[in-house]
Parts: structure tokens; sequence; C-alpha cells
């Protein structure tokens, strides 16, 4: 029993640091149509008609998701080689925590969206990207109560 409850915070946490990976490389957290074009962007470029190009202005919503991305995705590592190293007290934090800085980072986009970008374009909606980093929050809170309840059980009873 131990062993499927570790095997399944630890695939948990595979399956989120692949998604991590996924929704922060890419370049479709949002898509919108702009002078009649097709339009996306993610959060390190903008793509207009497929031609992509880099963000050029700096603006603190993209550098606070960028950050809290790229230290999700480090924690989730750790937390990944601490967890098939042995079964470690400081693996039951590492996801976890993962999942807070993911959830941070969407809530901050998301909010920097829909009062800016839902004003600016209408037609636009989320993408795929930003799915995959909600589905990514899920999946790091599974690992780690997976993770959370192995850690209890194989913690010895004072009585």
């Amino acid at each position: 029993m131990l062993y499927t409850l570790a095997g399944g915070g630890t695939l948990c946490g595979v399956a989120t640091l692949v998604l991590l990976i996924v929704a922060t490389a890419t370049d479709f957290w949002m898509q919108y149509r702009y002078a009649g074009s097709a339009a996306n962007q993610g959060l390190w470029r903008f793509c207009i008609n497929h031609k992509c190009h880099a963000h050029t202005i700096t603006v603190a919503f993209w550098d606070a998701t960028r950050a809290f991305m790229l230290l999700a995705v480090l924690s989730c590592f750790a937390g990944i080689v601490l967890g098939l190293s042995a079964f470690t007290n400081g693996y039951v934090l590492f996801i976890p925590i993962s999942g807070f800085l993911v959830l941070l980072a969407l809530a901050i986009y998301t909010g920097v969206t829909m009062t800016f970008f839902g004003k600016r374009f209408m037609d636009w909606r989320f993408s795929w990207s930003y799915i995959i980093g909600w589905v990514a929050v899920v999946l790091a809170f599974a690992a780690g109560f997976y993770c959370n309840i192995t850690h209890v059980v194989l913690m010895p009873k004072s009585r």
C-alpha cells in the first residue's frame, strides 16, 4: 500500500513536471483576433498569422508569471529527484509548493488578462497552454496529497 501511494505521488509529480514545462515553453496562453488575423501569445512570444516575435515590452505581470512558472518547474524537479532517491521528509513539501507557485502565476495572468486584454480585444479566449497550467496545479496537489499520506503512514506512532 505504501509503495502504491508513493508511486502515485511520484507519477503525479512527473506528470506535473511535464505539463509545467509544456505550459511554460509554449505560446498558446491566449488566442485572439488582431487586424483580422489569428493571433496567440505565450509568456515569451506572441504570434500573428504564424509569425512569432518576442515580447518587446517588459511588463511586470509577464515577468512575475514567468518567474513563478520557472520556480514551479524547479521545485517540482527537486521534489521528484528527492522522491525517487528515497522517502525523505523534504519531498513532502516540494511538489505542493510547486502547485502554489503555479497557482500564483495563473492568478496573476488571469487577473491582468481579464482586466486589460479582455477590454482591448473583443474576440479572445484562454488557450491550451493556460489550461495545461491549471491541470498541473491539480496534479501537483494530488502528488502532495499522496506523498503526505505516505509520510503520515511511515511515521512511527507515539503512544
